[in-house]
């Protein structure tokens, strides 16, 4: 033994070679190497003896230590991939190793560890020192991808002392891994190297394994031969990991992105079954699991790619909500995050979403908003992304009247305004915007403030856009109208106003020349400015000028421009104001002219009807004035009569018209005064009881909501409520004697709820935390319970999602396009609910092909198309595919037993039944040529009314909805999430709401066909509460309903029309019987 035992630096060289039973002092350096605990007779050994064997002992033997894994820099993973994280592995030998944790990749490619693995004495003196990338975070399949090896050894290791160290690793791809570590040598104790594990070589992970190096060997080489390998290994792993299993998810993972980087090379051409597999992967891997930000990412990835080569919107819509659960999964400074909101990502589905049309759907507002939240305040496209969310629910407002969205908008628009600083390019759009939103909510509720507002924000616009600028004639007309809105509100306030206004409108008139398309518009709005002050000042001048202008704007206008018959009623109006003035009859003649006009051009429900019922009495009340006719006067009260009577304007404009008809009969003592009176008196009530229904509402809610926290009050509370409970018990057990009264407030048996079944056996299908399962109740005999083993409440939800995403997917695709993840969801619906239902009904209960079936569906089972069940494949050795539900029986929805036993009870044959369709034509362009088809299709003798365009409004939809035994309803369907009875159809005044609908008794009613959107879909916190469109028509009298669960497609809904009606008419010769 070279040098002495004092002050020796010892180290671990090599193993411990012969075991020994020796002095306490050796058995301390490596206890581990005890054999018998029994004692030995040993000679005693000497003092110099002892020392010469202890340091012999030292220089063969293994002082454990330790060794920390600090950070990992310049980690960078050949195959490109984005790894679920990093690990480092120390390999000792064949059979023993050590790993570390697995920790997330940093944003700057470094990875910080702080693991520490203890070494035993008895190591080999060389390691092995490899850095992984792991492509799950949870359960490892396989080792993943190898990011640098380095061979060294623990005695090279303690050269570096007690600091931490840089160790670096051999050059991959032009980059130099490196480690930081610590390592130091412990004193001897029981420590057994608890932290080495056993290598375990499965099958699996050996394909897994190859398929990763392959994978990497295809990316750096660009052979095909090696993907085509790689593909192979995973599909291998695949197959022997089948669903259920626990690294089924790490599979389709693996296979789908080597097919997918494939798909991106151009070496492989399936991206629709590689986004499927990622589907797969991601329902695996939900929200909370540790691998669902990197599913969620390669999903989108893929949809991108797709939209990249085949552009489709629902590809686009459906990466930017992958996109916006990803980034708020992902913590600030990951790689998976820097890489996610990248140019090439997010930026990229930015910008493509900003291309999509808006249309102010409840799908286009979700998509802004998500938009919004991916562009967050600072982002490049902040601005743009706020501007298209304000633009949606500018639309929805228009087109629905909710006066929540016109609420947001104007947010959004002063959220733009404080972004865009005075000197900013857009500032003046952005406040012109603002004003028109504001000036649209005071038309809407008619507050000052709102309107004084509006004046003061296009003031500022105008001041941005000199003289010269291509939009000032636009705030010039803007701030104008405004100007005079206030004038006829507060005109001895205002005075000044519509002065300014008519200068206004005189300078936009001069920047729209002749050929100007909008020039008519100015010209009609410098009229009526003139005519306003005419009527405050009296002169002449203003009121002639202002008839030359709406000669001249009436000229430009074409015959069926939408506002030309408003033209019609000023010019009018101000003809009656000069005949008054100079009593020439030319002047009450065109009046009167023009005003029928008006009439003719307008269909015999619009709203506007009533203002050229109003019109025509004030002409035939002047000319009875000048020439004393008593026609004339017998004209203009009947033209009172038909405004105050017209159905489709509101009640407040027509009790006043009733008003003035009761004010002008009394004046000239005409015979219509008590018919005035009844109309004024009829019209009040109804509009008093309306409006006393919606403050008894509010009463009781402010009622119920108030709760006493005063101990004394909710004792006397209870107390008063048990007393009352006592006696409600009493009296309803006094009710109950009664003969014909014995099941007073009973739920009905199930021999009363089995009737509702002899036309068909009817199938409820019910949802809960503990199972998921059908009821069928059959025609005769006892119900058959039909349970669903393998469907959970959770599953069932994300079934329901899934359908919901990919009815929006396929509306937004092409007609040839294939809808591959629609048919897989449809073959779930068949093998996991429906197939189990019609097992029961061919084998035990017999049931007949092409028999009606009813199906009562509950909770997340409303949402699902369950009649749509399909199998999607093809029979056994056969080339006709297998039967879906539709080829097997007639399915029919019903909302409850009761509900369809009430239906079927009220069924009545009628001689001439009648049909109304309701459209909106002027929206939808597709509307009128629907309408024309269900005209044509519909038997001859059966009566036939259109209500399209301007006469769709809300109230002739409700009285429609009365007199009709048919409707066929094609317009904008809106759903309130929120608020269920404020979901709506859209029409041309205001929305027709569910309360409206429910609230409407339509004793005629017999069947209706809602062409709209999202017209069966509920409350989706109360998803067993019938609360949605379909449902409120059958509360209201409608014996059969059919509605949509998704939005309608117009270029799909043509072929719907068409196949629909004609198959319900094909029978029938004359349409005497139309009973659904």
């Amino acid at each position: 033994m070279p040098g002495s035992g004092e002050g020796r630096k010892c180290r671990c060289r090599c193993r411990l070679q012969h075991p020994l039973n020796a002095h306490p002092f050796l058995l301390s350096l490596a206890p581990e190497l005890q054999v018998h605990p029994q004692p030995l007779l040993v000679p005693p050994l000497s003092s110099s003896s002892m020392h010469r064997a202890a340091c012999h002992l030292l220089d063969n033997a293994i002082i454990p230590g330790s060794w920390k894994v600090i950070r990992g820099h310049n980690l960078s993973v050949p195959s490109e991939r984005i790894p679920a994280g990093i690990y480092v592995s120390i390999k000792l030998n064949e059979r023993r190793g050590w790993k570390s944790a697995i920790r997330v990749l940093l944003s700057d490619c470094s990875v910080p560890w702080s693991d520490t693995v203890t070494l035993s004495p008895d190591v080999s003196p060389s390691l092995s020192l490899e850095i992984w990338a792991s492509f799950e975070l949870g359960r490892m399949l396989g080792q993943g991808e190898l990011i640098g090896k380095l061979e060294t050894s623990w005695d090279e290791l303690l050269d570096h002392g007690d600091e931490p160290f840089d160790l670096s690793f051999p050059l991959i791809q032009g980059v130099c891994p490196s480690l930081t570590l610590k390592t130091s040598v412990h004193p001897c104790g029981n420590d057994d190297g608890g932290q080495f594990d056993s290598i375990i070589d499965y099958e699996i992970a050996r394909y897994t394994n190859v398929g990763h190096t392959r994978f990497a060997e295809y990316i750096t080489s660009k052979t095909v031969s090696r993907l085509n390998n790689a593909v192979e290994q995973f599909q291998l792993v695949l197959d022997q990991c089948p669903a259920g299993h626990l690294d089924h998810a790490a599979a389709v993972t693996n296979l789908a992105r080597a097919r997918l980087q494939g798909y991106i090379q151009n070496d492989l051409q399936d991206i629709d079954s590689t986004i499927s597999l990622f589907r797969d992967a991601l329902a695996l891997h939900p929200q909370g699991h540790p691998d669902c930000p990197l599913s969620l990412y390669h999903l989108t990835k893929a949809l991108i790619w797709r939209h990249h080569n085949q552009p489709t919107p629902a590809d686009i819509c459906e990466s930017a909500r992958l996109y916006h659960e990803l980034l708020h999964l992902s913590p600030g400074g990951t790689y998976l995050r820097n890489i996610a909101a990248g140019e090439d990502d997010v930026d990229y589905v930015i910008n493509e979403c900003d291309k999509l049309p808006t249309d102010g759907s409840d799908e286009d507002i979700q998509l802004r908003r998500i938009i919004l939240e991916l562009c967050p305040l600072g982002h490049q496209h902040h601005l743009n992304a706020l501007e298209k969310l304000s633009q949606a629910l500018g639309a929805s407002f228009e087109q629905c009247g909710n006066i929540d969205d016109l609420d947001e908008r104007i947010q959004c628009c002063r959220e733009l305004v404080s972004l865009a600083p005075k000197g900013c390019h857009g500032r003046d759009t952005y406040l012109n915007n603002l004003a028109f939103s504001i000036a649209r909510r005071f038309d809407h509720q008619g507050k000052s403030h709102d309107l004084n507002e509006a004046i003061s924000l296009y003031e500022e616009a105008l001041r941005l856009r000199p003289v010269g600028h291509r939009y000032r004639d636009f705030s010039l007309d803007n701030l104008g109208a405004a100007l005079c809105t206030r004038f006829e509100k507060h005109p001895s306030h205002y005075i000044h106003d519509v002065n300014r206004a008519i200068s206004l409108y005189r300078e936009a008139l001069i920047l729209r020349p002749p050929w100007h398309p909008c020039r008519g518009t100015i010209l009609a709005n410098i009229a009526s400015a003139l005519k306003t002050r005419y009527d405050k000042s009296h002169a002449s001048g203003d009121l002639n000028e202002a008839i030359d202008w709406y000669r001249e704007s009436l000229w430009l206008m074409q015959h069926d421009h939408p506002e030309r018959h408003r033209i019609l009623h000023n010019l009018s109006s101000a003809l009656c104001s000069r005949f008054t003035q100079g009593w020439k009859n030319e002047d009450v003649e065109e009046a009167i002219i023009l005003c029928q006009q008006s009439l003719t051009a307008l269909p015999p429900l619009h709203p506007d009807r009533f203002y050229s019922y109003r019109w025509l009495q004030r002409a035939y009340a002047s000319r009875y004035r000048a020439q004393h006719k008593p026609a004339d006067l017998s004209l203009a009260m009947a033209n009172f009569k038909l405004a105050s009577r017209h159905p489709t304007k509101g009640f407040p404009h027509r009790i006043e018209g009733a008003f003035h008809w009761v004010d002008e009969a009394e004046a000239y003592y005409h015979e219509s005064a008590l018919e005035a009176y009844a109309t004024f008196f009829e019209l009040l009530d109804a509009h008093l009881a309306t409006r006393s229904s919606t403050i008894y509402k509010c009463l009781f809610d402010s009622q119920a909501s108030t709760v006493s926290t005063d101990r004394a009050a909710i004792d006397w509370a209870a107390t008063a409520y048990r007393r009352l409970l006592t006696r409600w018990k009493a009296a309803v057990a006094e009710i109950r004697n009664i003969h014909g009264f014995s099941q007073f407030l009973l739920p009905p048996s199930y021999k009363e709820l089995q009737v509702a079944a002899r036309h068909g056996p009817v199938i409820i299908l019910i949802a809960s935390k503990y199972s998921c399962d059908a009821l069928i109740v059959p025609m005769s005999g006892q119900p058959h319970h039909v349970p669903f083993p393998s469907l959970s409440l959770a599953h069932l939800e994300m079934l329901k999602d899934d359908f919901a995403r990919e009815i929006r997917h396929t509306g937004l695709m092409g007609p040839t396009e294939p809808r591959k993840d629609l048919r897989v969801l449809l073959r779930k619906l068949w093998d996991e609910i429906m197939q189990p239902i019609v097992n029961v009904l061919q084998h035990k209960l017999g049931l007949q092909p092409q028999s009606r079936i009813w199906l009562c569906p509950t909770a997340a089972f409303t949402s699902l198309p369950l009649h749509a069940a399909n199998p999607c494949q093809k029979k056994p050795g056969r080339s006709e595919p297998e039967p879906c539900l539709e080829d097997l029986y007639v399915c029919s929805y019903m909302l409850t037993l009761s509900a369809l036993i009430r239906s079927q009870q009220t069924m009545k044959m009628r001689a001439t039944p009648s049909f109304m369709a309701i459209g909106q034509g002027t929206v939808l362009a597709d509307v009128d040529n629907e309408l024309k088809l269900v005209h044509a299709l519909i038997p001859s003798n059966v009566k036939f009314t259109n209500l399209s365009g301007g006469n769709a409004t809300r109230a002739g939809a409700l009285d429609a909805l009365q007199r009709n035994t048919w409707v066929h309803l094609a317009c904008h369907g809106k759903q309130d999430r929120q608020q269920p009875y404020h979901s709506c159809f859209a029409m041309r005044d205001e929305p027709l709401t569910l309360l409206d609908i429910m609230q409407n008794d339509a004793p005629q009613a017999e069947f209706a066909f809602l062409l709209a959107c999202h017209t069966t879909i509920g409350d989706e916190k109360m998803p067993d509460e019938v609360i949605h469109l379909a449902a409120g028509l059958q509360f209201s009298g409608f014996k059969s309903v059919i509605g949509t669960l998704w939005a309608v497609d117009d270029a799909v809904a043509k072929h719907i029309v068409e196949g629909f009606y004609h198959n319900m008419f094909k029978d029938l010769e004359d349409g005497s019987d139309m009973t659904v």
